[in-house]
């Protein structure tokens, strides 16, 4: 498992690596995370042993947040001067969001509704692994 940690860590260095040397106005951790998706895509599919270890991120993802929120009380004074642009933003950006992915959505199930509803990225369960086989059986 240590193995797809040091893997997650590496496309986030190179994210950065790479952000920093074009000097593009893009966070790192997310092009890092495009690198990941891509190598994802070109395995075609996520190995179990990463879903564990995103899934052991996504359990302590809280933690994430205590720098974020160190921040935010170290720049209080800048937050209140431009509190309407950020919360204009913030709600903008919400609804926005919200609005693609029901888009997105609604187009996807257009598209699959025909066929199965699993993502191609996730590895297929060998027969007799899953909970409604083996209820049957």
């Amino acid at each position: 498992m240590l193995h797809y940690l040091t893997i997650i860590v590496c496309c986030q260095l190179a994210g950065e690596l790479i952000v920093t040397a074009l000097k593009a106005p893009l966070p790192g951790p997310v092009l890092g995370m495009a690198i990941l998706f891509a190598g994802l895509v070109w395995n075609r599919g996520i190995p179990d042993d990463l879903a564990k270890v995103a899934d052991g991120l996504l359990t302590n993802l809280s933690l994430l947040f205590v720098p974020a929120g160190t921040g935010v009380m170290l720049h209080a004074g800048l937050i209140s001067r431009d509190l309407v642009p950020i919360s204009v933003s913030i709600v903008l950006s919400t609804i926005a969001t919200i609005a693609v992915t029901s888009l997105m959505m609604a187009a996807l199930s257009r598209e699959d509704a025909g066929g199965s509803s699993r993502s191609p990225l996730v590895s297929p369960k060998p027969p007799g692994t899953g909970s409604q086989e083996s209820r049957d059986a």
